[in-house]
């Protein structure tokens, strides 16, 4: 039997620097089109370089390959709930839901205060579902739409929208990386909740003024005319009929009464298509004419045209004409084949940090980084590091969280803190910083979603980034440390 040898450090930060050098040359060469494909083959290079050191220090194929596996069955689940994203998207537009949304949205919001309303809408719908991803995939689609349509740039628009689902998400005792945090670190739910208001309460409050502040910045002088036109092209179009609602509103209920993610969103893509086939009869008579060889086959047999244009909307591209360039962009939906791309992202991610895991790779550069840690605010910013560095290279949300949770807790009771420190330092850092990195699952995942790059939203993502340092800041202050044992006097 092969001796196994621990890794250096070095050995452990050699992938790392392929990585983030061969995705650095991807971004200036290829620039948005990196996610295409040379990102994915990047995560693959740098996994060959850690499998290369892995079999230097002993580990052989059959281990790593479990470790392999074992990384991307933990982002099974979010794939699967991709395709479905992808189907309730095609649906939802071919049915006028998400046009219905937008023209309502365009009536009522003022471009001033929209960019602040777009958060809290956002943070009020995650709240209540416990999941920025349905969030961004149903509400958060419409906004973006209502945004672009009042001629406001993309990435900010995404970056209000991404802000408020992630609070939501973060405070919402539904959320399952709001149950995770607290199960790593020792403490119980309402806990954990309770005390993260100290630093997510004055994030959020901050994240809401830069918006608001914002606004007022917005020249709105075009807005208006731009945005009758919208309402024209969606009008002439679409059957806008209220009881369109009902679907969203079946949807987010079944999320708030605790349905998992994967089913609600499979029902709620269903029930897009039969509003589809009940409210737009004309448009799937028209559309269907595009999508077969012979529309001689079709014409006149509605059930069948019916037939293969939700199908159509649920796995591949429709693409509805209007009068309005933009608002034919907007209705441009690719359905689950759409989501096909990131999903090869995620995998080639999961196999990178399948193969850092089986050599200990990962674990070693963490322990290194709290010998550092004398202090409770440099511990609390180790922390932070810990998790956002997982977040970079596991490329999951939630191996942020649960790795240095077990990492970290022994250390935090040592240092007499109680165990809600290291569970609100999880969620400040692995929970929101995981939709700023483009291979992270969260990141890859809201990019495609909402069609805008993360690198475009990132840096408009105001409550994702301050969260970290809140969270830090309040550790070197000592306001709010909890402590085992109080201070003597």
């Amino acid at each position: 039997m092969v001796e196994l040898k621990r890794p250096s450090l070095l050995q452990a930060l050699i992938p790392i620097a392929v990585l983030i050098t061969l995705l650095t040359v991807n971004v200036m060469v290829l620039g948005s089109n990196a996610i295409s494909g040379a990102n994915q083959i990047a995560l693959l290079l740098a996994a060959g370089v850690a499998g290369v050191i892995a079999f230097r220090c002993g580990y052989e194929w059959p281990a790593i390959e479990h470790s392999i596996v074992k990384s991307i069955s933990s982002a099974m689940g979010a794939m699967l709930i991709l395709l479905a994203i992808g189907s309730l998207a095609g649906t939802w537009m071919l049915s006028g839901i998400v046009p219905l949304m937008i023209y309502y949205g365009l009536k009522i919001l003022n471009p001033t205060i929209f960019l602040l309303a777009a958060c809290i809408v956002s943070g009020v719908v995650s709240l209540a579902t416990g999941s920025s991803w349905s969030t961004v995939a149903t509400v958060g689609i419409a906004l973006l739409g209502i945004g672009k349509a009042m001629d406001i740039h993309d990435g900010v628009i995404a970056g209000a929208i991404i802000s408020g689902a992630y609070f939501g998400d973060k405070m919402s005792p539904l959320s399952d990386t709001t149950n995770l945090a607290p199960a790593m670190a020792g403490t119980d739910l309402f806990t954990h909740i309770r005390y993260m208001m100290y630093t997510t309460f004055p994030t959020l409050g901050i994240t809401l003024v830069i918006f608001l502040v914002w606004g007022f910045t917005l020249d709105t002088g075009s807005a208006s005319a731009d945005s009758s036109a919208v309402l024209h092209a969606i009008e002439s179009r679409f059957n806008l009929n209220p009881f369109l609602f009902v679907v969203p509103v079946l949807v987010i209920f079944m999320i708030v009464k605790k349905v998992p993610a994967l089913p609600a969103l499979l029902i709620g893509a269903l029930l897009g298509g039969l509003a589809a086939i009940i409210f737009q009869p004309a448009l799937i008579e028209e559309l269907v004419l595009t999508m077969v060889d012979e529309p001689a086959q079709v014409t006149g047999q509605f059930f069948k045209a019916s037939f293969i244009t939700v199908m159509n909307a649920m796995t591949t591209t429709i693409h509805i004409e209007t009068s309005n360039p933009m608002v034919t962009e907007l209705l441009t939906s690719k359905g689950m084949s759409g989501m096909l791309n990131t999903i090869w992202l995620i995998l080639c991610a999961m196999i990178f940090g399948g193969v850092m895991e089986s050599a200990g790779l990962l674990k070693i550069i963490a322990e290194k980084i709290i010998q550092f840690a004398h202090s409770t605010g440099s511990l609390v910013a180790s922390t932070t590091a810990t998790c956002i560095f997982f977040n970079f290279t596991a490329s999951d949300q939630y191996m942020a969280i649960a790795v240095p949770g077990r990492m970290y807790a022994d250390t935090f009771r040592e240092r007499g803190l109680k165990p809600e420190v290291l569970s609100r330092t999880l969620e400040d850092s692995g929970t929101v910083t995981s939709v700023l990195i483009p291979w992270n699952t969260c990141g890859a995942t809201q990019a495609n979603v909402l069609g805008v790059a993360t690198i475009a939203y990132a840096p408009y993502c105001f409550f994702c980034i301050i969260s970290p340092f809140m969270t830090i800041l309040q550790a070197y202050l000592n306001y709010k440390i909890r402590r085992l044992h109080a201070p003597k006097a």
